[in-house]
């Protein structure tokens, strides 16, 4: 799983059944979000408890499903009831590794215009 700085990571804002797969999570992806799951974004769901997370994404040739799930605490909470929220790849990877993002500031500068 190495994706760069210009992928897409969306995060669907409420809990998620964990016991979906590929299928079901990509029927989320495109009726609620609105986006296609074959787009190469990166989607990212999470269980009531904050405990399991799943990211599901388009490698170029089919579907792959991250899946972790916390032996003890939580993942940080990620759910903003008005709008999908947007992550940058680096900060995916802190969530997934379970770090805290508190005060969330973007990692990168926005894009230069001439």
């Amino acid at each position: 799983m190495v994706w760069d700085s210009r992928v897409d990571v969306h995060v669907y804002n409420q809990p998620t059944d964990m016991r979906k797969s590929h299928d079901g999570l990509a029927a989320l992806c495109r009726h609620v979000i609105g986006n296609d799951p074959l787009g190469g974004h990166v989607f990212v769901f999470m269980n009531k408890r904050r405990d399991r997370v799943k990211a599901l994404y388009w490698d170029g040739t089919g579907l792959c499903l991250l899946y972790k799930r916390l032996e003890t605490g939580q993942f940080t909470n990620l759910w903003d009831p008005d709008q999908p929220q947007r992550l940058s790849t680096m900060e995916l990877r802190l969530l997934i590794e379970g770090a805290e993002l508190k005060g969330k500031l973007p990692l990168t500068p926005p894009e230069f215009e001439i």
